[in-house]
């Protein structure tokens, strides 16, 4: 599977609004932190960007969208998905994406 075979089943598995929220809130804060690590050469930070961008993702599954994490059966895709959704909510082109692929 390619990853643009995967972006469509990425986004189906985010169909909710609200769990689109917490992953670019959970995917920003764990950018932020990994850059942070990066600066201060503080691992410790690395290690909270694993767990606030994966743990934001996980609840959102588990009590909003109620299935599994993408990341259990592709993990690298999921990563570039959860990257690729970040940045087309930041820049505001998410909506035009997921109309494009009929999942809104």
């Amino acid at each position: 599977m390619t990853f643009d075979e995967f972006w469509p089943r990425y986004l189906r598995q985010h169909s909710r609004p609200a769990t689109r929220r917490v992953h670019v809130l959970g995917t920003t804060m764990g950018v932020l932190l990994l850059g942070g690590a990066v600066l201060n050469q503080d691992w410790r930070l690395a290690v909270a960007a694993l767990v606030v961008g994966y743990g934001a993702a996980w609840l959102s599954h588990a009590f909003i969208e109620r299935n599994r994490p993408e990341t259990f059966s592709h993990p690298v895709w999921s990563l570039l998905g959860d990257l690729r959704m970040t940045w087309l909510f930041l820049t505001g082109a998410l909506d035009r994406e997921l109309d494009r692929l009929g999942i809104r």
